[in-house]
């Protein structure tokens, strides 16, 4: 796992009606503050050219429909381990994922149409929002990957 990096496991509490899932609340240990909550939409097979990174940023992200494969690598001057991890998230796999700054994330679409729902931190600023180019074949991406 990547220091920082917290999986928060989800409850879904479901009946006849359908079910209830809380997703963050904001006494949770792994939640440090709000500044936007957005909703993106990706195709399926759709993946990431190039990995989002922030300076100062956190993102908590959710995926409540559709599934697709997270793929993080920590970047931080500190950390000398530059590998991959990767996190299955999506309605067979209800997690919320924190990624703090410094650490590149992208994601590809396994099963879509995908909503990928994201709190951050901040509200956006175009110059916290880094891109960067890593060597990730996401053509391997499967269903079958680890969590």
């Amino acid at each position: 796992m990547i220091p920082g990096v917290e999986i928060k496991q989800l409850t879904t509490h479901q009946d006849d009606r359908g079910f209830f899932r809380e997703i963050i609340r904001a006494s949770d240990p792994f939640f440090d503050g709000f500044g936007q909550l957005s909703d993106s939409m990706k195709k399926q097979d759709y993946f990431t050219p190039e990995f989002h990174i922030h300076q100062h940023q956190t993102d908590w992200w959710y995926v409540p429909t559709g599934t697709i494969r997270a793929v993080l690598c920590d970047l931080r001057e500190e950390t000398d381990k530059h590998e991959f991890y990767e996190i299955m998230m999506g309605v067979k796999f209800p997690v919320v994922l924190k990624i703090p700054p410094g650490v590149a994330h992208g994601l590809k679409v396994i099963t879509g149409p995908a909503h990928l729902i994201y709190v951050t931190s901040h509200e956006y600023n175009s110059t916290d929002e880094g891109r960067v180019v890593l060597d990730y074949d996401w053509h391997k991406a499967r269903i079958d990957s680890h969590q």
